[in-house]
Protein backbone atom coordinates (compact mmCIF):
# COMPACT_ATOMS: atom_id res chain seq x y z
CA UNK A 1 0.00 0.00 0.00
CA UNK A 2 2.94 2.38 0.97
CA UNK A 3 4.70 1.62 -2.55
CA UNK A 4 1.33 2.61 -4.34
CA UNK A 5 0.97 6.06 -1.93
CA UNK A 6 4.66 6.78 -3.01
CA UNK A 7 3.82 6.17 -6.66
CA UNK A 8 0.72 8.15 -7.18
CA UNK A 9 2.47 10.70 -5.54
CA UNK A 10 5.18 10.70 -7.76
CA UNK A 11 3.07 10.87 -10.22
CA UNK A 12 2.15 14.06 -9.65
CA UNK A 13 6.23 15.65 -9.99
CA UNK A 14 6.36 13.76 -13.46
CA UNK A 15 6.76 16.92 -15.92
CA UNK A 16 5.05 17.09 -19.62
CA UNK A 17 7.42 18.13 -22.62
CA UNK A 18 5.92 20.64 -24.51
CA UNK A 19 6.87 21.28 -27.91
CA UNK A 20 8.21 24.43 -28.45
CA UNK A 21 9.68 24.51 -32.57
CA UNK A 22 7.00 26.22 -34.21
CA UNK A 23 7.66 30.33 -33.85
CA UNK A 24 5.01 31.36 -31.24
CA UNK A 25 2.20 33.48 -32.56
CA UNK A 26 2.14 37.22 -31.10
CA UNK A 27 -0.44 37.76 -27.96
CA UNK A 28 -2.06 41.39 -28.59
CA UNK A 29 0.47 42.34 -31.68
CA UNK A 30 3.63 41.60 -29.05
CA UNK A 31 6.82 39.04 -29.88
CA UNK A 32 7.04 36.60 -27.15
CA UNK A 33 9.97 35.55 -25.20
CA UNK A 34 10.16 31.86 -24.85
CA UNK A 35 11.93 30.69 -21.91
CA UNK A 36 12.44 27.21 -20.74
CA UNK A 37 12.22 25.40 -17.56
CA UNK A 38 11.83 22.43 -15.58
CA UNK A 39 9.35 22.37 -12.52
CA UNK A 40 11.55 22.22 -10.03
CA UNK A 41 11.85 24.65 -6.62
CA UNK A 42 15.00 26.51 -8.09
CA UNK A 43 13.36 28.05 -10.97
CA UNK A 44 11.30 30.06 -8.09
CA UNK A 45 12.30 33.71 -9.29
CA UNK A 46 11.37 33.00 -13.13
CA UNK A 47 7.54 31.75 -11.96
CA UNK A 48 6.73 34.48 -9.85
CA UNK A 49 8.08 36.95 -11.99
CA UNK A 50 5.86 35.36 -14.73
CA UNK A 51 2.85 34.56 -12.27
CA UNK A 52 3.19 38.56 -10.88
CA UNK A 53 3.33 40.19 -14.30
CA UNK A 54 1.21 37.84 -15.85
CA UNK A 55 3.64 37.26 -18.88
CA UNK A 56 4.23 40.62 -19.44
CA UNK A 57 7.60 42.12 -20.41
CA UNK A 58 7.78 45.69 -22.06
CA UNK A 59 6.58 45.59 -25.15
CA UNK A 60 7.11 41.18 -24.93
CA UNK A 61 4.68 38.69 -23.72
CA UNK A 62 6.39 36.00 -21.74
CA UNK A 63 5.82 32.29 -23.09
CA UNK A 64 6.99 29.56 -20.06
CA UNK A 65 7.95 26.03 -21.83
CA UNK A 66 8.21 23.27 -19.47
CA UNK A 67 10.29 20.53 -20.56
CA UNK A 68 10.85 16.90 -19.10
CA UNK A 69 14.75 16.57 -18.94
CA UNK A 70 17.43 18.67 -18.83
CA UNK A 71 18.99 17.28 -22.23
CA UNK A 72 15.35 18.03 -24.04
CA UNK A 73 15.94 22.02 -22.64
CA UNK A 74 19.30 21.95 -23.94
CA UNK A 75 18.37 20.67 -26.84
CA UNK A 76 15.97 23.00 -27.79
CA UNK A 77 17.96 25.95 -26.28
CA UNK A 78 21.39 25.32 -28.03
CA UNK A 79 19.06 25.55 -31.58
CA UNK A 80 17.59 28.32 -30.63
CA UNK A 81 13.72 27.58 -30.22
CA UNK A 82 13.91 29.10 -27.13
CA UNK A 83 15.24 32.09 -26.00
CA UNK A 84 16.75 31.48 -22.68
CA UNK A 85 16.13 28.71 -20.02
CA UNK A 86 16.51 28.19 -16.06
CA UNK A 87 19.35 25.98 -16.74
CA UNK A 88 22.35 24.00 -14.38
CA UNK A 89 24.99 26.06 -14.85
CA UNK A 90 27.44 23.15 -15.87
CA UNK A 91 24.69 22.42 -18.58
CA UNK A 92 24.81 26.05 -20.15
CA UNK A 93 29.18 25.88 -19.41
CA UNK A 94 29.32 23.06 -21.65
CA UNK A 95 26.93 24.06 -24.51
CA UNK A 96 29.16 27.66 -24.43
CA UNK A 97 32.25 25.59 -24.18
CA UNK A 98 30.68 23.79 -27.37
CA UNK A 99 30.18 27.16 -29.28
CA UNK A 100 26.66 28.06 -28.23
CA UNK A 101 26.31 31.77 -27.14
CA UNK A 102 24.69 31.97 -24.08
CA UNK A 103 25.01 33.99 -21.60
CA UNK A 104 24.30 33.61 -17.57
CA UNK A 105 22.68 36.84 -16.76
CA UNK A 106 21.30 35.97 -13.27
CA UNK A 107 21.27 32.72 -10.54
CA UNK A 108 18.45 30.83 -9.69
CA UNK A 109 18.51 30.78 -5.88
CA UNK A 110 21.53 30.46 -3.66
CA UNK A 111 22.00 27.14 -1.44
CA UNK A 112 18.44 24.78 -1.29
CA UNK A 113 20.41 21.22 -2.24
CA UNK A 114 20.06 18.39 0.04
CA UNK A 115 21.90 15.01 -0.09
CA UNK A 116 19.09 12.67 0.84
CA UNK A 117 19.96 8.89 2.09
CA UNK A 118 17.91 6.23 3.62
CA UNK A 119 18.39 5.79 7.60
CA UNK A 120 21.01 3.03 8.02
CA UNK A 121 23.63 6.05 6.21
CA UNK A 122 24.97 8.17 8.68
CA UNK A 123 28.23 9.55 6.50
CA UNK A 124 30.14 9.32 4.03
CA UNK A 125 31.88 6.20 5.04
CA UNK A 126 28.54 4.71 4.87
CA UNK A 127 28.06 5.09 1.38
CA UNK A 128 31.38 2.75 0.60
CA UNK A 129 30.02 0.35 -2.35
CA UNK A 130 26.62 1.84 -2.10
CA UNK A 131 24.58 2.90 -5.15
CA UNK A 132 23.90 6.80 -5.00
CA UNK A 133 21.90 8.89 -7.71
CA UNK A 134 22.66 11.97 -9.41
CA UNK A 135 20.54 13.91 -12.14
CA UNK A 136 23.25 14.46 -14.72
CA UNK A 137 26.98 14.30 -14.43
CA UNK A 138 27.15 18.18 -15.80
CA UNK A 139 25.38 18.97 -12.24
CA UNK A 140 26.34 20.60 -9.17
CA UNK A 141 25.09 17.91 -7.59
CA UNK A 142 27.38 15.76 -8.92
CA UNK A 143 29.96 18.39 -7.50
CA UNK A 144 28.58 18.12 -4.30
CA UNK A 145 28.47 14.28 -3.97
CA UNK A 146 32.28 14.83 -5.12
CA UNK A 147 33.08 16.89 -2.57
CA UNK A 148 31.32 15.34 0.15
CA UNK A 149 33.29 12.44 0.12
CA UNK A 150 36.54 14.35 -0.33
CA UNK A 151 35.70 16.25 2.86
CA UNK A 152 34.89 12.94 4.64
CA UNK A 153 38.66 11.84 3.59
CA UNK A 154 36.95 9.30 0.74
CA UNK A 155 36.78 9.00 -2.91
CA UNK A 156 34.56 9.74 -5.41
CA UNK A 157 34.98 6.34 -7.21
CA UNK A 158 34.26 4.59 -3.92
CA UNK A 159 30.31 5.43 -4.49
CA UNK A 160 28.53 3.89 -7.37
CA UNK A 161 26.86 7.00 -8.96
CA UNK A 162 23.89 6.83 -11.62
CA UNK A 163 22.19 9.21 -13.36
CA UNK A 164 18.74 8.93 -12.79
CA UNK A 165 15.40 11.07 -13.66
CA UNK A 166 14.59 13.45 -10.50
CA UNK A 167 10.97 12.14 -10.29
CA UNK A 168 12.23 8.10 -10.13
CA UNK A 169 14.17 9.02 -6.83
CA UNK A 170 11.84 9.19 -4.38
CA UNK A 171 10.55 5.92 -5.13
CA UNK A 172 14.33 4.28 -6.00
CA UNK A 173 14.92 5.23 -2.03
CA UNK A 174 11.85 3.82 -0.92
CA UNK A 175 12.44 0.88 -2.80
CA UNK A 176 16.47 0.82 -1.50
CA UNK A 177 17.29 0.69 -5.39
CA UNK A 178 19.47 3.48 -4.11
CA UNK A 179 21.62 4.22 -0.85
CA UNK A 180 20.34 7.93 -1.63
CA UNK A 181 20.45 10.89 -4.18
CA UNK A 182 21.14 14.55 -4.43
CA UNK A 183 18.98 16.76 -6.79
CA UNK A 184 17.14 19.68 -7.37
CA UNK A 185 14.42 20.59 -5.32
CA UNK A 186 11.57 19.33 -4.34
CA UNK A 187 12.77 15.74 -4.54
CA UNK A 188 14.65 15.79 -1.97
CA UNK A 189 12.07 16.90 0.56
CA UNK A 190 9.48 14.90 -0.88
CA UNK A 191 11.27 11.72 0.50
CA UNK A 192 11.60 13.37 4.20
CA UNK A 193 7.98 14.36 4.09
CA UNK A 194 6.62 10.54 2.99
CA UNK A 195 8.86 9.72 5.98
CA UNK A 196 11.24 7.50 3.25
CA UNK A 197 14.89 9.52 3.74
CA UNK A 198 16.64 11.72 5.72
CA UNK A 199 18.50 15.02 5.10
CA UNK A 200 22.20 13.54 4.70
CA UNK A 201 23.54 16.64 4.41
CA UNK A 202 22.86 20.54 3.09
CA UNK A 203 24.70 22.00 0.24
CA UNK A 204 26.13 24.54 2.42
CA UNK A 205 27.69 22.84 4.60
CA UNK A 206 29.43 20.64 2.14
CA UNK A 207 30.23 23.92 -0.44
CA UNK A 208 29.17 27.18 1.07
CA UNK A 209 27.77 29.03 -2.00
CA UNK A 210 27.97 27.02 -4.33
CA UNK A 211 25.90 27.57 -7.55
CA UNK A 212 24.02 25.83 -9.00
CA UNK A 213 20.71 26.66 -11.85
CA UNK A 214 21.29 30.22 -13.56
CA UNK A 215 19.30 31.84 -15.72
CA UNK A 216 20.76 32.06 -19.69
CA UNK A 217 19.53 34.02 -22.70
CA UNK A 218 21.02 33.41 -25.92
CA UNK A 219 23.40 36.03 -26.89
CA UNK A 220 21.93 36.50 -30.03
CA UNK A 221 18.47 37.53 -28.63
CA UNK A 222 19.74 39.90 -25.94
CA UNK A 223 21.60 41.97 -28.51
CA UNK A 224 18.35 42.18 -30.76
CA UNK A 225 16.06 43.38 -27.32
CA UNK A 226 18.44 45.07 -24.89
CA UNK A 227 15.38 47.53 -23.71
CA UNK A 228 13.15 44.04 -22.91
CA UNK A 229 15.91 42.26 -21.63
CA UNK A 230 16.78 44.61 -19.30
CA UNK A 231 12.84 44.98 -18.01
CA UNK A 232 12.75 40.94 -17.75
CA UNK A 233 16.43 40.37 -15.87
CA UNK A 234 14.49 43.67 -13.31
CA UNK A 235 11.54 41.72 -13.02
CA UNK A 236 13.31 38.66 -12.44
CA UNK A 237 16.15 39.70 -9.82
CA UNK A 238 12.97 41.87 -8.27
CA UNK A 239 10.73 38.23 -8.05
CA UNK A 240 13.62 36.86 -6.16
CA UNK A 241 13.27 39.81 -3.32
CA UNK A 242 9.66 38.54 -3.49
CA UNK A 243 10.42 34.85 -3.31
CA UNK A 244 12.13 35.16 0.31
CA UNK A 245 8.81 36.75 1.62
CA UNK A 246 6.71 33.61 1.58
CA UNK A 247 4.00 35.33 0.82
CA UNK A 248 0.74 33.61 -0.35
CA UNK A 249 1.36 35.01 -4.21
CA UNK A 250 4.60 32.97 -3.73
CA UNK A 251 3.27 29.78 -2.58
CA UNK A 252 0.08 30.36 -5.71
CA UNK A 253 3.02 30.93 -8.65
CA UNK A 254 5.12 27.49 -7.17
CA UNK A 255 1.83 25.50 -6.75
CA UNK A 256 0.78 26.43 -10.37
CA UNK A 257 3.86 25.89 -12.28
CA UNK A 258 4.92 22.74 -9.88
CA UNK A 259 1.96 20.75 -8.93
CA UNK A 260 3.60 19.92 -5.86
CA UNK A 261 2.35 18.78 -2.33
CA UNK A 262 2.31 22.37 -0.14
CA UNK A 263 3.64 20.25 2.87
CA UNK A 264 6.41 19.51 0.18
CA UNK A 265 6.77 22.54 -0.53
CA UNK A 266 7.15 24.41 2.48
CA UNK A 267 9.95 22.11 3.61
CA UNK A 268 11.54 22.85 0.10
CA UNK A 269 11.37 26.82 0.90
CA UNK A 270 13.31 26.33 4.26
CA UNK A 271 16.49 25.45 2.82
CA UNK A 272 16.60 27.32 0.12
CA UNK A 273 17.33 31.39 -0.67
CA UNK A 274 16.36 33.81 -3.76
CA UNK A 275 18.68 37.36 -2.50
CA UNK A 276 21.26 38.62 -4.73
CA UNK A 277 21.05 36.88 -7.73
CA UNK A 278 24.52 37.83 -8.56
CA UNK A 279 27.35 35.61 -9.99
CA UNK A 280 29.95 36.49 -8.80
CA UNK A 281 33.33 36.14 -10.03
CA UNK A 282 35.15 34.04 -7.30
CA UNK A 283 32.43 31.68 -6.51
CA UNK A 284 32.37 31.16 -10.78
CA UNK A 285 36.41 30.32 -10.40
CA UNK A 286 36.20 27.69 -7.54
CA UNK A 287 33.30 25.88 -9.59
CA UNK A 288 35.21 26.34 -13.11
CA UNK A 289 38.35 24.67 -11.49
CA UNK A 290 35.94 21.96 -9.74
CA UNK A 291 34.84 21.41 -13.33
CA UNK A 292 38.23 20.95 -14.66
CA UNK A 293 39.63 18.54 -11.61
CA UNK A 294 36.45 16.46 -11.99
CA UNK A 295 37.41 15.63 -15.70
CA UNK A 296 34.15 16.84 -16.78
CA UNK A 297 35.54 20.02 -19.05
CA UNK A 298 38.51 21.04 -20.75
CA UNK A 299 38.26 24.28 -20.96
CA UNK A 300 34.84 25.54 -19.58
CA UNK A 301 34.09 29.44 -20.36
CA UNK A 302 36.12 32.24 -18.21
CA UNK A 303 33.54 34.39 -16.16
CA UNK A 304 34.12 37.23 -18.68
CA UNK A 305 32.87 35.13 -21.39
CA UNK A 306 30.03 33.38 -20.18
CA UNK A 307 28.50 35.98 -17.57
CA UNK A 308 26.85 39.08 -18.40
CA UNK A 309 25.38 41.19 -15.35
CA UNK A 310 25.20 44.47 -17.03
CA UNK A 311 20.93 44.18 -16.54
CA UNK A 312 21.30 44.13 -12.51
CA UNK A 313 23.21 46.77 -11.77
CA UNK A 314 20.52 48.99 -10.63
CA UNK A 315 18.35 46.45 -8.87
CA UNK A 316 17.31 46.92 -5.70
CA UNK A 317 18.72 43.60 -3.44
CA UNK A 318 21.91 42.93 -5.54
CA UNK A 319 25.26 44.30 -5.54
Amino acid sequence: MKRIVVGLMLLMFLPTIVACGKQATPVDGKPVIKIGYLPITHAGPLFIDTHLHDGEVGAYQIEMIKFGSWPDLMDALNTGRIDGASVLIELAMKAKEKGIDLKAVALGHKDGNVLISTDDIHNAHDLNGETFAIPHKYSTHNLLLNEYMENAGMKYEDVNVVEMPPAEMPAALSEKRIAGYVVAEPFGAMSVVLGKGKVLAHSDEVWPHSYCCVLVLRNDFIRANKSEVQTFIEQYANAGNIADSRSSEVYEAYLYYMKVDKEVLDLSLQWISYDDLRIEQDEYEKLRKRVIEMGLSKNPPTYDEFVDLSFLGNVEGTK
